[in-house]
């Protein structure tokens, strides 16, 4: 794999993992996702520190709730740790299965643009325009030029500074971020569509809406829940206490008075009597 010009973490050691390291860049790239640049790149170097190596037959032969483990440990490599760990081990066995366990020819074998996104789509976690951006870094940034990549990469071909593809410093960075804020102003996305239309179903957009969406409301049924037992244990406390209030000012029932011992004799001495006379 030829050496890269991404630099985008502002850490040297991970940016050079990603420049060197096939499995690094995909990685980087699948972690991109509602969470900064530069936490999503700093990704596999943080792996790499935990696991030791990054090698994607071992990452792949590992339980994936192991991986999972991994990844949610504190402080947590995404926002979404778990989710995240599964694509990471999905997206490992296809490199160990499919390319022998070289990440590298996901592009190196391919032999056109329209080959080169095929591939990229196939793999986990990887959408339409994750795939088109991933094109877009390997001939900006790699100088992997397949025949028509410029056709399939889209806008993120030009030279507008719309993604990751753009980077190469602080400065491009900063570029960046600034057209990223402009387009949010214009209600615009990263392919100039108006946000509407990105949003529609089936699109990335609509998928980071959704996930959004369902841990709100996951969120939401967790508070509620919380404030039910909260209140049935207010109830309960209330009642308790309501209930040892009475016993304390209630008065304690009188005994029935026990019957003298000789009140049957008595009875049997006054019939007798009364039948004598």
């Amino acid at each position: 794999m030829a050496t890269g010009t991404l630099q985008i973490t502002g850490d040297a050691a991970a940016d050079e993992l990603l420049n060197t390291d096939a499995l690094a860049l995909l990685l980087g790239m699948l972690l991109d996702q509602q969470v900064p640049m530069e936490w999503a790149f700093t990704g596999p170097a943080s792996l790499q520190r935990r696991l030791g190596h990054l090698d994607p037959a071992r990452i792949a032969a590992m339980d994936p709730d192991a991986l999972v483990a991994v990844f949610v440990a504190k402080p947590a490599l995404h926002r979404y740790p778990a989710a995240m760990a599964r694509r990471a081990h999905d997206l490992c066995l296809v490199v160990e299965e499919q390319y022998d366990g070289d990440a590298s020819r996901v592009w190196e074998d391919a032999t056109t643009g329209a080959d080169l996104l095929k591939r990229l789509r196939a793999l986990p976690g990887y959408g339409d325009e994750k795939a088109k951006i991933f094109v877009a870094i390997l001939a900006k940034r790699f100088d992997v030029r397949p025949p028509g990549w410029e056709a399939v990469a889209g806008a993120f071909a030009d030279a507008t500074p719309r993604s990751v593809a753009d980077i190469d410093g602080p400065a491009s960075l900063a570029k960046v971020r600034t057209w990223k804020q402009a387009q949010k102003a214009a209600k615009k996305d990263k392919q100039d569509r108006p946000l509407a239309d990105a949003a529609r179903p089936g699109t990335a957009t609509a998928r980071v809406a959704k996930t959004a969406k369902a841990t709100t409301s996951s969120k939401d049924a967790k508070a509620a829940k919380s404030a039910k037992t909260a209140k049935a244990a207010k109830t309960a406390k209330a009642a308790k206490t309501a209930k040892s209030a009475k016993s304390a000012t209630s008065p304690t029932p009188a005994k029935p008075a026990k019957r003298a011992a000789n009140a049957p004799r008595a009875r049997s001495r006054a019939t007798g009597e009364a039948r004598s006379s």
